[in-house]
């Protein structure tokens, strides 16, 4: 890993070296870390046994910021050193890596203190050190603020035996200090040089490099979103994490429902891992061991880093330490492949999103699209273009010119002087809390990482356009696009009596629009999640040894591979997507409309032909309520209420509400809600609510006995329409009949909502009429509609409309 654990007696003045050695090199347990093995307990933790009450961090001692002073007053380098820095080209740092050596060599050449020195070998002995092995961190007075994180600026070193080791190994990071990294950065972030000090951590080494090691966040890296931990994962030293070299595990885990003892992981993604970085001897006279990467073995790459049981182990660790500083973290964990133990390495403050104000919104959205040349992990949301700039090293910095999109294989530290001057960065490695992730958040620079091929496919002087406003995927798009930018001021947002609510698909973008102004997610639609990300038809998972497509058999073995029962591919994936969405905006209500596929578009899914029928009018055949309880289908949607069962029970998210779309009787949602009942979703337990689509002329004119069967509706004015006027809403020739404000639309629209007063049901509209049309708003409104749903770009102009009607209302009351 790279700098060490913050140690607040960093910060402490003392009057004379000479007469308080004792706090020069003080214990980890002044600090809330172990001594001896011992675990103490961070103030404010929520736990739910006595495992999780204490942080278990490799014993150890620090070397404090009052001994860095004292080792250069010794050895009269203070005023050396002070001269060199100011001899630094500030503007173009043209003599940079000159200046920066020679102080090095000052630091180098230097000897230790007697007494110092013998203080430091005194708590090395006290250790008792399993196989006599210590890691030595580093960590600036600078360091690890709420405005700057300075990771991987400074030196740290591992696998240190032995006493000279040791202080050669605390020397070279006294050293580090005048890496040209780190002086760049503190001119950067307005620190002056010889105002910074260096605190050394020095710990038991933890054997990550046979077992595992990663990163925690208390908050969602690229949203700021605050109540998940993000966790990362990768096998052996956490090097290849923090420095983004490898596409790691992930996991988010929800906060509120970890506090609750509940299953609170809402996502995993199996990371392709392909490098482990081990340990061997180090050469060219460095102390300790060296490290080399090596490939990740098959077995390995195909499983994941932790259990379930360590996810939520480390994710109650992080809440506790968050709660113990008040303030996002950005945390270091290490597995111990010897003992299997896990441990807290390092935490600081998270820099980016902790220092933003979260009411301060700028969406970004392309005007048009170009052929996508390559995809990586998204950092941020923004777009940018220019012309690419393929470079192999930061010493080919001269060849980048201001605002071109800067193409490498992997950024680092050594970096950051030359990311400033690029419109785009986009890497063949890394992942979203790599090293380079965290800078270009930082800096606000539009980021690819992990584009695998980006150095391959993208051409010296090619015109791109790197898009980060299109989910999790970042996309690099041939040619210059144009863009939109909305910058939006939610403090000046109110919310409408009428509950504003969002529609949503993608799961991947639910943290960032959370932040919206709105009272929860009046649809969303599983449709986008089992095209996208599950792919395979649910019949094809329940009869997957009767299918006849080997090909699509073919593909289906490869996409469940880890999943032994292929039906819990489904349920795992589908119960994963709307969890997320479901915390994204916990505790408000989100309603999950069941799947609404046509018969073509189910038969496009793979192995889906096979359980399709052939429709000449597929919107108004084989679709809706009337598959769920039809031998055709009946045990996929099994698999879709299994999936619902986990969001709700496991994982402890009542907030959903379920959906039933295009119910065409009374006697059909009669049995729907049986069979869902069979299937383990009971109406009323557990305080489930069932809704129904209003969407069929016939769920208007029987509204008040669909009402026995639902909790609530939701009018689908699309389908509305083109049923009430007998449109094809697809037809160019007659579309310009089609109108959500047409008189008959309108009655049928006054008529539900009386409909669901008179039987105290709820009811709301999704549709993008009443931001469009000012004058629906207002309809919408004097009717006393319950709730209004809008796609994210039409939410805040929705919302304008629906505040303007309801004033108005007030007025004639008036």
């Amino acid at each position: 890993m790279n700098d060490g654990w913050q140690f607040p007696c960093a910060q402490v003045e003392l009057p004379s070296w000479h007469e308080h050695l004792d706090q020069v090199v003080a214990c980890f347990a002044q600090y809330g870390c172990g001594q001896r093995g011992r675990q103490e307990r961070f103030a404010g933790g929520d736990d739910r046994n006595a495992r999780q009450q204490g942080i278990v961090v490799p014993d150890g001692f620090a070397i404090t910021a009052q001994a860095y002073w004292y080792f250069l007053e010794a050895n009269r380098i203070k005023e050396l050193l002070a001269a060199c820095m100011a001899r630094v080209d500030r503007k173009g740092l043209t003599n940079l890596t000159t200046i920066a050596e020679e102080a090095r060599a000052l630091v180098l050449k230097a000897t230790w203190p007697e007494d110092l020195a013998q203080e430091i070998r005194s708590a090395y002995r006290a250790l008792s050190v399993e196989h006599n092995s210590v890691a030595v961190r580093s960590s600036a007075t600078a360091e690890d603020l709420p405005t700057a994180s300075f990771a991987g600026r400074h030196e740290s070193f591992l696998n240190i035996q032995g006493e000279e080791a040791l202080l050669d190994a605390a020397r070279r990071c006294y050293a580090s200090l005048f890496m040209e990294r780190a002086i760049k950065y503190r001119q950067d972030m307005g620190f002056p040089d010889m105002k910074v000090a260096l605190s050394i951590g020095v710990q038991h080494m933890v054997r990550s490099d046979v077992g595992g090691a990663g990163v925690l966040f208390t908050l969602e890296p690229e949203s700021g979103y605050r109540n998940v931990v993000h966790v990362a994962a990768n096998w052996g030293l956490g090097e290849n994490v923090v420095q983004g070299a490898v596409e790691t595990d992930e996991y988010q885990v929800f906060k509120p429902t970890l506090r609750a003892g509940k299953h609170a992981i809402l996502q995993r993604k199996l990371g392709a891992k392909q490098k482990t970085m081990v340990l061997e001897p180090a050469g060219d006279g460095r102390p300790g061991s060296s490290t080399v990467n090596l490939d990740t073995t098959v077995e390995q790459r195909e499983r994941f880093v932790l259990s379930d049981e360590e996810i939520h182990q480390l994710a109650h660790w992080a809440l506790t330490i968050e709660d113990h500083y008040g303030m996002p973290m950005d945390i270091e964990w290490a597995k111990d492949g010897i003992t299997g133990k896990l441990y807290i390495v390092q935490a600081r403050p998270e820099t980016v999103h902790s220092a933003k104000d979260p009411f301060q919104l700028k969406e970004y959205a392309l005007k048009g699209k170009g052929a996508v040349l390559v995809t990586g992990s998204a950092v941020g949301s923004k777009i940018a273009a220019g012309r690419v700039r393929k470079l192999d090293s930061p010493a080919q910095a001269d060849q980048l010119q201001d605002g071109e999109v800067l193409v490498t294989d992997i950024t680092n530290p050594d970096w950051d002087p030359v990311l400033k001057r690029a419109s785009a960065i986009v890497t063949n490695k890394g992942g979203r809390t790599s090293h380079a992730a965290i800078v270009a958040r930082e800096m606000g620079t539009v980021a690819i990482v992990g584009a695998l091929n980006a150095t391959d496919v993208l051409q010296d002087g090619q015109l791109v356009t790197v898009s980060c406003a299109e989910g999790r995927t970042g996309k690099v798009h041939n040619g210059l696009l144009e863009w939109t930018e909305l910058s939006i001021d939610l403090k000046s947002v109110a919310l409408p009596r009428t509950d504003a609510m969002l529609i949503l698909a993608d799961p991947e973008k639910a943290f960032r629009y959370s932040f919206y102004p709105n009272r929860g997610v009046g649809l969303m639609r599983l449709e986008f999640v089992i095209n996208n990300t599950i792919r395979v038809h649910p019949m094809a998972l329940v009869k997957f040894d009767e299918l006849t497509d080997a090909t699509a058999k073919a593909e289906i073995e490869e996409l469940t591979r880890h999943h032994p029962d292929k039906r819990h591919y489904f349920i795992e994936h589908l119960a994963e997507a709307v969890a997320t969405i479901a915390a994204a905006f916990h505790p408000h209500d989100v309603i999950v409309r069941m799947s609404d596929f046509k018969t073509n578009e189910y038969a496009s899914l793979l192995g889906g032909k096979q359980f399709e029928p052939e429709e000449e009018n597929p919107m108004i055949g084989f679709r809706g309520a009337s598959r769920y309880y039809n031998e055709r289908y009946r045990e996929g949607f099994r698999l879709e209420c299994a999936a619902m069962k986990r969001v709700r029970e496991e994982m402890g998210l009542t907030n959903v509400k379920l959906m039933i779309p295009f119910c065409r009787t009374v006697g059909e949602a009669g049995r729907v809600v049986e069979l869902m009942a069979e299937f383990g979703l009971k109406r009323g337990e557990n305080g489930l609510q069932i809704y129904m689509m209003t969407e069929i002329p016939s769920n208007v004119v029987r509204a008040k006995d669909f009402a026995k069967h639902f909790d609530g509706f939701s009018i689908g004015s699309n389908d509305l329409t083109q049923l009430t006027l007998g449109i094809d809403r697809d037809s160019a020739i007659i579309s310009e009949l089609f109108s959500e404000s047409d008189p008959a639309v309108t009655d049928m629209i006054t008529s539900v909502i009386a409909s669901a007063h008179a039987t105290g049901t709820r009811i709301g509209l999704c549709g993008q009429a009443p931001s469009d049309d000012p004058s629906f708003a207002k309809f919408l409104v004097e009717q006393g509609i319950d709730s209004i749903s809008f796609n994210p770009d039409a939410l805040i102009n929705g919302i304008t409309n629906i505040l303007a009607a309801e004033r108005e209302l007030v007025k004639a009351d008036t």
